[in-house]
């Protein structure tokens, strides 16, 4: 891959270009003056709106949809409740708390398989995110319960 020099670079600050920009043209085995011309013609008008489409491909296409966000993060919460609720129901009281903290981290694991699989993520990084900080904060709201003597039963 073919660098700049530090004319190149003064003449990009003067444009108000950015180098990763400028270098993805060199990339794809254009020259320099005309990865430099593309460049600033990309960005003479708009250079944030050049960014945001061509290096972080956002479109109107891919833009945020909150209300669906809203009712995806609806839905998942509910599920997510309901699933330990479920759990409480059918098992005996005694060890619940074991109980419901290895179906709550079973529950976790499943729904983050899911959301990854959904969202094209990796499932293993997926997984292993959402158990750790399930097990996180589950473990900081037993800490506050048993700070404040919260006892339930």
């Amino acid at each position: 891959m073919q660098t700049l020099n530090v004319k190149n670079k003064n003449c990009m600050k003067l444009l108000n270009l950015n180098y990763k920009d400028w270098r993805k043209f060199i990339k794809k085995r254009i020259k320099k003056e005309t990865a430099l011309t593309v460049a600033k013609e990309l960005t003479d008008k708009d250079a944030l709106g050049a960014h945001v489409r061509d290096e972080l491909g956002i479109n109107e296409i891919s833009q945020a949809h909150p209300i669906q966000a809203a009712f995806a993060s609806g839905a998942a919460f509910t599920v997510g409740g309901i699933l330990p609720l479920i759990v409480t129901i059918f098992l005996p009281i005694k060890n619940m708390e074991y109980s419901l903290y290895g179906f709550a981290l079973f529950f976790l694991i499943i729904l983050g398989a899911l959301a990854a699989k959904t969202g094209g993520s990796s499932m293993s990084k997926a997984i292993i995110r959402i158990t750790f900080w399930g097990t996180i904060a589950m473990g900081l709201t037993a800490l506050v319960g048993y700070l404040f003597n919260v006892n339930v039963g």
